[in-house]
């Protein structure tokens, strides 16, 4: 039995996709009406698609279903690809329950057949350890697919609600509806696992979909634009690689929703065209994440989960801690802690160290480099542009005006900034847009209580980094600056889902309904008031 392929749009440009990775922004797309409906395909679905272009004159090829034309003048390139996934919509073939596990399972052949060339896209591109592609790319993305099959029937399953008097013999539900044709764009910095997670919910709730890997990891996005199409339905799901320009005339096409992985500033412009066709959004931004250190603490125990978050990935994770709020004492204290664990971690020098990875490119090199002139360098500070590394580094004495506490730092540089006491953290945290995490390090659990009741953020840790993302079980997201939305686990598959609130009536008992028509009366208020009302039971305590 052959597998269908899934699409691959690919538009060759000299501008790479950098605004994922903070450094080009998107053009804000025009508000012309792409995508109207008449689009229609100018190729056969078997025939060869090169020299096929669209409406914009672009150069596309290693097109699934061929290149599309607008019969009505449409110039968006993309319009009739999009137009093609709603027709596969519309038509309910990817609703069904055996439809959705099949594409799921396919996913996951995916993963295990391709895993070694994964390893090795992931490795060029960010010069990322075998050890944590293997977790966050590999790994993770298993385990979300697996709680997906798990769960899916279940999910899936209408719910039914409480019903007032009057509506006892009816039948009142929330039925899992798809969106539609949704799109999901991924960053670079963990190409597979924030583009894999987000597309296993959007299969799994019924959506058909357009992936758009980031082009800046040009190895990854090679491996999925070449690779996945062999494994998913071509029908429902198409992988397109373009650059600046390309990706915003992408985002002028109507999709029925977006989910974008990135920086704050492309966040606000993905938000922007999204609201040319009201399209509801996720997106998962970053920010600078905090991290409370109390002087009372094991302080070996506490650099150590530190040094790992932060240095995980070369610092690259929009989640790891970004600064560390301590006391004086405390800094004094944590100075050789976190020296001797890095030192553990990554040897005498981590430039020759298998499991310390490297800047995604000289921009981004350049750009972390100059934040080493904030604070003092207590620990590394060693750089080498051409193998595009920073040696993990520790900065003492660290001001809140100093550069490095005006940006997030997606780097291997770890920050202390003193303060007095934990109120005075926390002022510091709340004076501030509100982060992805927040973390916070005590052995008494009253400390740590203290910081989760009087701050705001995506999520929060006590006692640990990082490991609060690895759970199915937990709402992973921002919050203002930091993003907007949630997924992991069901989170992923409600994101994907539009719960539509139903109610089936009976034809028949129609004298019942005779309360409500008029004409009104006294005596008829008083029966619906009665069979209406809801009323208040007590008071609730929290435990």
């Amino acid at each position: 039995m052959s597998v269908p392929r899934a699409t691959t749009l690919s538009v060759q440009t000299s501008s790479s996709f950098q605004a994922l990775g903070m450094q080009e922004p998107l053009e804000l797309p025009g508000q012309q009406p792409p995508g109207c409906g008449k689009c229609i395909p100018v190729c056969s679905s078997s025939g060869n698609a090169a020299g096929c272009c669209g409406g914009s004159g672009s150069s596309i090829g290693s097109v699934g279903k061929g290149p599309v034309m607008c019969s009505a003048g449409c110039e968006n390139p993309y319009a009739g690809l999009v137009a093609l996934l709603r027709a596969a919509w519309l038509s309910g073939k990817t609703r069904p329950l055996e439809y959705r596990v099949a594409q799921l399972e396919a996913l996951g052949r995916f993963l295990e057949e391709k895993k070694q060339e994964i390893l090795e896209a992931v490795a060029l591109d960010v010069g990322k350890p075998s050890f944590e592609a293997y977790l966050i790319e590999i790994l993770l993305c298993k385990n979300e697919l697996n709680n997906t099959l798990n769960n899916l029937c279940h999910w899936m399953k209408d719910e039914h609600v409480d019903k007032n008097l009057m509506t006892q013999l009816d039948s009142v539900f929330i039925r899992k509806d798809p969106y539609g044709v949704v799109l999901i764009i991924g960053p670079w910095n963990y190409p597979i696992h924030l583009i894999l997670v987000p597309l296993i919910g959007a299969i799994a709730a019924g959506n058909c979909v357009v992936i758009k890997p980031s082009e800046k990891a040009k190895n990854t996005g090679r491996l999925l634009a070449e690779s996945l199409g062999c494994y998913l339905d071509s029908d429902c799901f198409a992988v397109v690689t373009a650059g600046v320009q390309e990706t915003s005339r992408l985002l002028e096409n109507k999709f029925d929703y977006i989910f974008f992985t990135g920086s704050p500033s492309v966040g606000r412009v993905v938000m922007a065209a999204a609201a040319q066709h009201l399209t509801p959004v996720t997106l998962e931004l970053g920010g600078k994440n905090p991290c409370y250190v109390s002087d009372t603490c094991d302080v070996r125990s506490v650099a150590r989960r530190v040094a790992w978050g932060r240095f995980f990935n070369a610092g690259q994770t929009c989640v790891a801690p970004d600064y560390v709020l301590c006391t004086l004492e405390m800094q004094e204290k944590l100075m050789p802690a976190l020296r001797e664990a890095i030192t553990e971690f990554y040897g005498s020098n981590p430039r020759e160290s298998p499991d310390f990875g490297r800047i995604m490119g000289q921009k981004e090199f350049q750009r972390i480099r100059a934040l080493l002139c904030s604070g003092r360098v207590a620990i590394g500070g060693q750089t080498d542009e051409e193998d595009l590394y920073i040696a993990p580094t520790v900065l003492a004495d660290v001001l809140p005006s100093d550069p490095i506490m005006q940006e997030e730092i997606f780097g291997p540089i770890l920050p202390i900034v003193v303060v007095a006491s934990m109120d005075e953290a926390i002022d510091f945290i709340n004076e501030r847009p509100r982060p992805l995490a927040v973390y916070a390090f005590s052995s008494d659990c009253k400390v740590v209580a203290q910081v989760l009741e009087r701050t705001s953020s995506g999520g929060f840790c006590g006692n640990d980094t990082l490991t609060h993302m690895t759970l199915t079980s937990l709402p992973f997201g921002g919050i203002g600056c930091s993003g907007l939305g949630k997924y992991h686990g069901k989170f992923t598959f409600d994101t994907f889902t539009h719960q539509r609130g139903c109610l089936h009536r009976n034809m028949g008992l129609e004298a019942l309904n005779g309360l409500r028509y008029p004409p009104y009366s006294q005596q008829k208020l008083g029966f619906l008031t009665a069979a209406f009302e809801i009323k208040r039971k007590g008071t609730c305590t929290l435990l």
